[in-house]
C-alpha cells in the first residue's frame, strides 16, 4: 500500500486497505490500484496484486474503456460554449451523410438518440479498428433500434459519432482535440490513447480456475471516442476535481454542472445519466462519474460533490471485480467514518435592505415556506418542515430570479408590487405567494371568499 498525505486517520486507510484487498481476492483480479481525494489533493492510494513483483501504484496506466465517454462529452460542450453548435442541433448540420442525422448532439451526449448499443460484428472491443473504418461500418444496416427521444438507451456508436462531430467541426483528430483542450490543461500527462510504461497489463481471469489468458489491447480506430483511453488513479482525480468544480481553461463550472443533470430517464431505479456522466443514488447522497470496461480491463471514477470527496478503483480483470461498486464503497467509508468538517459559518459580504424585506414566510394557497437571502443576491425557497417543492434562484439583471434546480430550474420569480409600492405578492411560473395563506386583498387567482376563514358551525 501507498499513502498520499496524512488527512485521513490510520482506522480510514486500514479500513479503505481492507476493502480493496477483499476486492482484489474475491474478484480474482491480477493487481487492483485505487486512491481517494479529498480537500483538494490526493488523501489516499492504495494497490493489491497477485504477481510477485508488479505492485501498481497511482501513477500506473490502466485501461478505463467507457470513461472516455466524459471526456469527449466535454469536448462537446467546449463547442457548444464557443458557439459552434447548438445541443439541439441535429447531427446531420455539422456531420452531413450519417444516415442518423436527425438525432441531436443533446440526445446522442444523453444516450437517448435511440442508436444501437454495439456495432455490428465482429465484437469490436477485441478487434482491429481497422474492421471499421467508416461511420457506415460503425453504425450498420440498422442503426437505429428505438425512436430518438423515447428512451435511454446506451450507445457506443451514439460517442464514435460525437468524437467525429468533434473532428469535423474542430479541424483537428479527436486524439489532438483531447491532448489540446482538455489534458494538457488539467496536467493529466499520464492519460494516453496507447498504453505508456508503467502500465497494467489486460488479463482474462478463467471462471472455473485461477489461470489467465492475455487479453488483446487493440486500437480502436474511429470508435476511440467510446472507450480508447488508458489513465491513471492519480489522473482520473485530477480529472474529479475538474468534474466537482470546473476549470475555466476547460469547462466552467455552470457547463459542469449542466453535465450532472439527468438528460434522459434510464429504467434502473435510482440512477440516471446526463451529458456524458453516469449519476447514481444511495446511501443517501448522489454520485456522479462514470464506469469503464473493455477486455482485460475494469474501471470506476465516483465523485460525491457534496462530501468533496472523489475514488478510483481501477482493475486488470476482464470481469469478477465490480470496480463501480467498489469504487462507491470506498467512498462510503471515507464519508462515513470521516464526515467533512464544513466551513465556518459567515455573514453575508453585504445586505440589501429591500431584498431582506423579502425574506420570512410565505405561503402558495395552505403550503407554507421560507425565502432566504444567499450569496449574489440569490434567494432559496424552502417548505417548512421539509416536504414540497423548493429551489435555489439565481438573481437576473432585470430584477427577477431564475429557479437553479429541481421543480422549479428555469422558471421565473418575481415580485409584484402594489400602486404605492409595496409587496402584494410573489409570482412564480404563475404560483401566487402570499404573506399569509389567501390572503385578503392580494391577487390570488380566483378571488379569496370575502367571509374568510371559518368554523364548522359558522
Amino acid at each position: 500500500m501507498t499513502s498520499l498525505g496524512e488527512d485521513l486517520l490510520p482506522p480510514t486507510r486500514r479500513a479503505l486497505l481492507h476493502r480493496i484487498a477483499v476486492a482484489q481476492r474475491e474478484g480474482r483480479a491480477p493487481s487492483l490500484v485505487a486512491a481517494v481525494r479529498r480537500g483538494g489533493r490526493t488523501a489516499w492510494s492504495g494497490a493489491r496484486t497477485g504477481v510477485e513483483g508488479q505492485l501498481p501504484d497511482a501513477d500506473t496506466q490502466y485501461r478505463i474503456g467507457s470513461l472516455t465517454k466524459t471526456f469527449t462529452a466535454v469536448l462537446v460542450l467546449r463547442l457548444r460554449d464557443e458557439g459552434l453548435l447548438d445541443l439541439d442541433d441535429p447531427l446531420e448540420k455539422h456531420l452531413p451523410g450519417t444516415g442518423v442525422g436527425d438525432v441531436t448532439v443533446f440526445q446522442l451526449l444523453g444516450h437517448s438518440a435511440g442508436l444501437g448499443a454495439e456495432a455490428p460484428a465482429p465484437w469490436w472491443e477485441r478487434t482491429p479498428g481497422s474492421l471499421r473504418p467508416g461511420i457506415a461500418d460503425v453504425l450498420g444496416d440498422r442503426p437505429q433500434t428505438h425512436p430518438a427521444g423515447h428512451r435511454h438507451h446506451y450507445s457506443n456508436p451514439g460517442y464514435t459519432l460525437l468524437g467525429s462531430l468533434v473532428e469535423t467541426v474542430r479541424g483537428v483528430s479527436w486524439e489532438e482535440a483531447l491532448r489540446r483542450e482538455i489534458l494538457e490543461p488539467l496536467g493529466m500527462h499520464r492519460t494516453t490513447s496507447d498504453p505508456v510504461a508503467p502500465h497494467a497489463e489486460g488479463w482474462a481471469v478463467h471462471p472455473w480456475a485461477d489461470v489467465l489468458l492475455s487479453e488483446p489491447a487493440e486500437d480502436l480506430g474511429i470508435m476511440a471516442p467510446a472507450g480508447q483511453l488508458w489513465s491513471t488513479a492519480e489522473d482520473l482525480l485530477r480529472f474529479a476535481a475538474f468534474l466537482t468544480e470546473g476549470d475555466d481553461r476547460v469547462l466552467p463550472a455552470a457547463s459542469v454542472r449542466e453535465m450532472r443533470a439527468p438528460a434522459a430517464p434510464v429504467e434502473t431505479g435510482g440512477s440516471g445519466y446526463g451529458l456524458g456522466l453516469q449519476i447514481v443514488g444511495g446511501e443517501g447522497r448522489v454520485l456522479f462519474g462514470h464506469t469503464g470496461s473493455l477486455p482485460g480491463f475494469v474501471a470506476g471514477l465516483w465523485v460525491c460533490g457534496e462530501e468533496d470527496v472523489a475514488v478510483v478503483v481501477l482493475a486488470n480483470a476482464t470481469s469478477g471485480l465490480p470496480a463501480a461498486t467498489v469504487a462507491a464503497e470506498l467512498l462510503n467509508i471515507v464519508v462515513e467514518v470521516e464526515p467533512r468538517i464544513p466551513e465556518p459559518w459567515r455573514p453575508l459580504p453585504e445586505v440589501d435592505d429591500e431584498l431582506l424585506a423579502l425574506t420570512g414566510v410565505w405561503h402558495w394557497g395552505t403550503h407554507t415556506f421560507t425565502l432566504t437571502l444567499t450569496e449574489g443576491r440569490g434567494l432559496r425557497l424552502t417548505p417548512l418542515g421539509g416536504k414540497g417543492r423548493g429551489a435555489a434562484f439565481t438573481r437576473n439583471p432585470d430584477g427577477t430570479w431564475t429557479g437553479r434546480n429541481d421543480y422549479y430550474a428555469g422558471e421565473i420569480l418575481r415580485v409584484v408590487r402594489k400602486d404605492d409600492g409595496s409587496v402584494d405578492h410573489l409570482d412564480l411560473g404563475s404560483f401566487v405567494f402570499t404573506r399569509e395563506p389567501y390572503e385578503a386583498g392580494a391577487a390570488v387567482p380566483g378571488g379569496v371568499d370575502a367571509e374568510g376563514w371559518r368554523g364548522l358551525g359558522g
